[in-house]
């Protein structure tokens, strides 16, 4: 049994809970999550419920409307779509950025977030998984050494429709270890173009990533690729990969 110094805060306990429950579609897009009512239901008081909340809003998992509460958000295809080629921009700068500083310091985080995901390739690990891939793509973007990037990058990331991408992958679960696996193989080629400091390749593996999701956005939420293609075009980013320093 955990002693008390091995239990998690509660605050994590049930922001792990509602992250569950929001990426396995038990919580559908648009439900308010209503402190009063979630703090009966886990018999736990309001004040970690609350700051699980708050956790839930920073990983984009929730969003806080004005007088009115926390509810699971629900992007439009537009939303999807201005969110995606954003990201592909940002994902590639930040990238060929972190290659460029290529710090070790930084690198040995990455690597270390990549051994953590090694094995978690099933249903149940989805939810450590998915809180990992974010802390990774997040870490790159701030390897840059750019505030101002990794500010707007964790704007964008709180738009992205990650979480409805893994709720796809609960009700295909027969893709699901392939997913895992080309995505970490994706991290890890990633790193080492960093570390190599090879920032064409690290710009171009960031780029591929996102792409991927991209494919998985019209697969799955049924975004149009005409849609994907007309607002990466606004941003010319066709020509992000022949950027050189």
């Amino acid at each position: 049994m955990d002693s008390p110094t091995d239990r998690k805060p509660l605050k994590e306990e049930i922001f792990e809970a509602l992250h569950e429950r929001i990426i396995s579609g038990k919580v559908q897009p648009g439900t308010w999550l209503r402190q009063d009512e979630l703090a009966t239901t886990l018999e736990v008081s309001m004040t970690p419920v609350r700051e699980a909340l708050d956790l839930l809003v920073s990983a984009g998992l929730a969003e806080r409307v004005p007088y009115r509460g926390v509810r699971v958000p629900q992007p439009t295809h537009q939303e999807m779509a201005e969110a995606y080629a954003i990201r592909l921009l940002l994902e590639q700068v930040g990238a060929r950025a972190a290659a460029i500083k290529r710090e070790a310091a930084q690198v040995d985080r990455l690597k270390l977030i990549v051994a953590r995901t090694e094995n978690l390739l099933s249903l149940k690990d989805m939810s450590a998984s998915r809180t990992l891939s974010r802390q990774f793509h997040q870490l790159v973007i701030e390897s840059s050494g750019n505030l101002l990037l990794s500010r707007i990058y964790a704007t964008v990331m709180n738009i992205f429709p990650d979480w409805m991408l893994y709720e796809a992958m609960f009700r295909h679960p027969e893709k699901l270890e392939n997913s895992l696996t080309n995505e970490q193989a994706g991290h890890k080629a990633l790193v080492d173009a960093i570390e190599k400091g090879d920032a064409d390749l690290a710009a171009r593996y960031a780029g591929e990533h996102v792409r991927e999701l991209g494919k998985q956005m019209v697969n799955f939420l049924n975004v149009p690729q005409e849609l994907l293609d007309e607002k990466v075009a606004l941003f010319c980013l066709t020509k992000i990969d022949s950027i050189k320093e």
